[in-house]
């Protein structure tokens, strides 16, 4: 419970002590700083909102009607607050002409600040406030001039002089606070034409009289209450709910001339007026009604205290009797003027505006605990978003990992069985090699130059063909296994759960850690066309030293019948024996000649220790050794050739001689262009089949390698996907983190804000209780 208020005891404000005034001023004050608090707050809470709804991160936490709700909050307290800088406590005196009403208002200044005399004299209203200035002024109506006055009289000549002045017209008086110690404490006070001057009653009342906290009624005391008197204030009623109304019956110094009559004639205004609050007006109880109504001297009072004010004795001057009972009256009705007030102004100036504060800061804290709880759900939501996400993200890093271990197994076992395929296929063409090349037919003649076309030819034909066959072996089943293993790459099947992206097994497939936006793109990633593997026999640079032997040779010669006999090996080495007169005069043939006679399985393999001779240089080697041979042993041939002729006989012989020269003679005949052809046929197949069988291994290397680079670009491509999720994954990641920051500074603003909407509230309430509800 707020500390209760000062009570209103009444002391003379002149002298600068206690007045019930100070209330309205304390009051004004406090609420003025409450306003001044508010309206910072709702200003910051307002950048906060429009911050807030600007931030398009933080979209749905605060909305533009919230942003535009709390603006106008602002706009509203910065108009209150000015209201609040103006606000003062209002006394509006009515009455007759001549009634005294400016005499009353000078008494009450305890200076002769308004024209006062017999006869219409305020013709206009004027209103009296305090400056901080020295000096007094005025300013009319419709016009921020300030002219200067020094004297009352000249404040009257100005206003009489002005003939644009009428009864509807307000002049507004500043006087130095200095010179007077009730306008210090925020009181205005309006002196008004006579009620019977106008009928313009209404226009007055709408002008001057709805923002008056008390109405003070001068009325003559010689006579009674006036019609006038009595309409304008039924009027005044029937705009305002219960106003303040005091009445003051001026001029009671009369009443000292007949004294026997004072206390009846006292009764009988007394009566009236309390009819006329009570049972016409109805503003205030029967009770308290006599505390409105006091009988003055006016023009006694201001008297009094300007001599006091001189320095002179109160009651110097011609004085009438009983003027201490007046005097004392007239400080009694002071002193409940100013409680009355005081109450009343701060009660209607202050009241509604604390209403509307508290709505106000109502309204505001419920949008602030609007955007915290917001706040806090997003930021929950965001929490556990950015949870996911960190656990998606390390889950594709040991996806990826696993995975790159098992296709690396995967594309190694492909390229192994690539490899081995192609070796096989390799190996079965080249014993198939003479197939190729006996299906190859073009025009053949054994000179040099259509020689050399004829083996290119050749040659271009056993890569084509060759090169046909391994892809008609190997093609199909390697593109149906490269295909399957990217196809393995992207879908495991049986162990995804795509969903979820939870590891059933180890490793799943690349598929749902690819981006999104590439998981329907799959065709980009991998390749739809057929995968052909090149298979470069490049059998142009294998056999460019192939050397044909296509010269005719004897089947049933010495060189043939030793190759024949003896074998490939052992023929060369017995040749070489008898070859030794040529060894030096005669060039190292090509390795790659092959034996032209004998079947092919008799054919030398190659003797990379001896060099091997033609046909023709071992015939004239052998017969020069045998002619050697002959010369030195003749006896024993003639002793041997004697016993083979007597053992067999010559018809033996001599048939056997025939038919040795008719086969010769055969073969002689029969070896035409076309034997020369498959001669040649044959020892290129017998070359071929030599080299190929070198390069059987690297060329199956070499589509394995193919295959190899194939299936690793593919998974590359697919693992820079991966990496572009990783990292769309780590923005997202931080943008999480920067919004879950962000929301946390809303709920902390949010927050704050709200604790100073509650501090405000307990401000509000405080001076509820203190100003306001003690006056209820």
């Amino acid at each position: 419970m707020s500390a209760a208020p000062p009570p209103l005891t009444r002391s003379d404000s002149a002298r600068g002590d206690f007045s019930p005034l100070k209330h309205f001023v304390v009051a004004k004050k406090k609420i003025s700083d409450v306003f001044e608090q508010l309206l910072n707050y709702v200003k910051e809470t307002s950048e906060f909102v429009e911050e807030t709804c600007e931030n398009k991160a933080l979209e749905k936490i605060a909305s533009q009607d919230q942003k535009l709700e709390i603006q106008a909050y602002a706009d509203k307290l910065a108009v209150i607050k000015e209201v609040l800088a103006r606000r003062h406590m209002k006394v509006a005196f009515f009455g007759r002409t001549s009634n005294g009403k400016s005499t009353v208002v000078n008494a009450m200044l305890r200076d002769r600040v308004l024209p006062s005399g017999i006869g219409h004299t305020t013709n206009c209203f004027l209103s009296v406030e305090g400056t901080d200035e020295d000096k007094a002024y005025l300013k009319t109506e419709g016009s921020e001039e300030e002219k200067s006055i020094k004297t009352v009289n000249q404040l009257a000549h100005a206003l009489h002089m002005d003939e644009s002045l009428d009864a509807g017209c307000l002049v507004r008086v500043f006087w130095p606070k200095t010179k007077c110690a009730l306008l210090r404490d925020d009181l205005v006070l309006v002196d008004s034409p006579g009620t019977d001057v106008t009928s313009q009653l209404d226009s007055w009342i709408d002008k001057f009289c709805l923002d008056a906290d008390v109405f003070v009624l001068v009325a003559n005391s010689e006579s009674t209450l006036m019609n006038t008197e009595k309409h304008f204030f039924h009027k005044v009623n029937e705009r305002l709910s219960k106003p303040n109304i005091f009445i003051l019956n001026n001029r009671w110094d009369a009443s000292a001339n007949e004294p026997e009559y004072m206390e009846d004639v006292r009764k009988q205004h007394t009566d009236r007026c309390v009819n006329f609050l009570v049972e016409e007006l109805k503003v205030v109880d029967r009770d308290q009604a006599p505390n409105r109504i006091f009988f003055v001297s006016a023009k006694e009072v201001l008297n009094s205290r300007m001599q006091r004010a001189q320095g002179m004795p109160e009651t110097g001057g011609a004085l009438a009797e009983g003027f201490q009972e007046r005097l004392k009256e007239f400080q009694c009705f002071e002193r409940r003027f100013e409680e009355c007030i005081s109450q009343s102004a701060v009660k209607t100036k202050f009241e509604q505006h604390t209403i509307r504060a508290k709505q106000i800061t109502e309204k505001v804290k419920s949008i602030m605990d609007d955007i915290n709880i917001e706040a806090a759900e997003k930021r929950v939501a965001a929490l556990e978003d950015r949870e996911y996400q960190i656990d998606r993200l390390e889950f594709v890093k040991n996806q990826l990992n696993l995975l790159i271990d098992d296709i690396k197994k995967k594309i190694k076992a492909i390229s192994e069985d690539v490899e081995s395929k192609v070796s096989s296929a390799m190996g079965e063409e080249i014993c198939r090699l003479h197939v190729i090349v006996d299906e190859f037919h073009t025009d053949f003649h054994p000179s040099p130059h259509v020689l050399k076309i004829y083996k290119s030819e050749l040659l271009a034909h056993v890569e084509e063909g060759m090169g046909k066959n391994l892809a008609f072996r190997c093609s199909n089943a390697v593109n149906v296994s490269v295909q399957s293993s990217q196809k393995y790459m992207l879908v495991k099947h049986n162990i995804t759960n795509c969903d979820s992206l939870i590891p059933l097994h180890s490793p799943e497939s690349m598929l749902p850690l690819l981006p999104s936006g590439v998981q329907n793109q799959i065709h980009m990633l991998v390749p739809t066309k057929k995968f052909d593997l090149s298979y470069d026999l490049n059998c142009a640079t294998i056999c460019s030293d192939f050397q044909e032997n296509i010269e005719f040779q004897f089947s049933l010669g010495w060189s043939a019948l030793v190759h024949r006999f003896l074998g490939s090996v052992n023929a060369q080495r017995a040749l070489s024996l008898v070859d030794q007169k040529f060894k030096a005069s005669q060039p190292v043939l090509p390795l790659a000649c092959t034996p032209s006679s004998g079947p092919p399985s008799t054919a030398a393999p190659p003797n990379h220790e001896t060099a091997l001779m033609t046909q023709e240089d071992l015939m004239v080697a052998m017969a020069t050794n045998v002619a050697s041979l002959t010369s030195r042993t003749s006896m024993s041939v003639i002793i041997v050739g004697g016993v083979v002729w007597r053992t067999v006989g010559w018809r033996l012989i001599a048939l056997s001689t025939s038919l040795y020269g008719l086969l010769y003679l055969y073969e002689r005949l029969t070896w035409t262009t076309k034997a020369k052809e498959r001669t040649l046929k044959r020892q290129f197949v017998d070359y071929a089949t030599e080299k190929l069988q070198l390069i059987v291994s690297f060329t199956s290397a070499n589509c394995s390698h193919q295959v190899q680079q194939e299936m690793a670009t593919t998974f590359a491509r697919l693992c820079q996907q991966v990496d572009q999720t990783q990292k769309e994954l780590e923005a997202e990641i931080r943008q999480l983190t920067a919004k879950i920051d962000q929301l946390e500074t809303v709920q902390s603003r949010s927050k704050s804000l709200r604790h100073k909407a509650t501090d405000l509230e307990r401000q509000l309430e405080e001076f509820t209780n203190q100003y306001l509800q003690s006056q209820q």
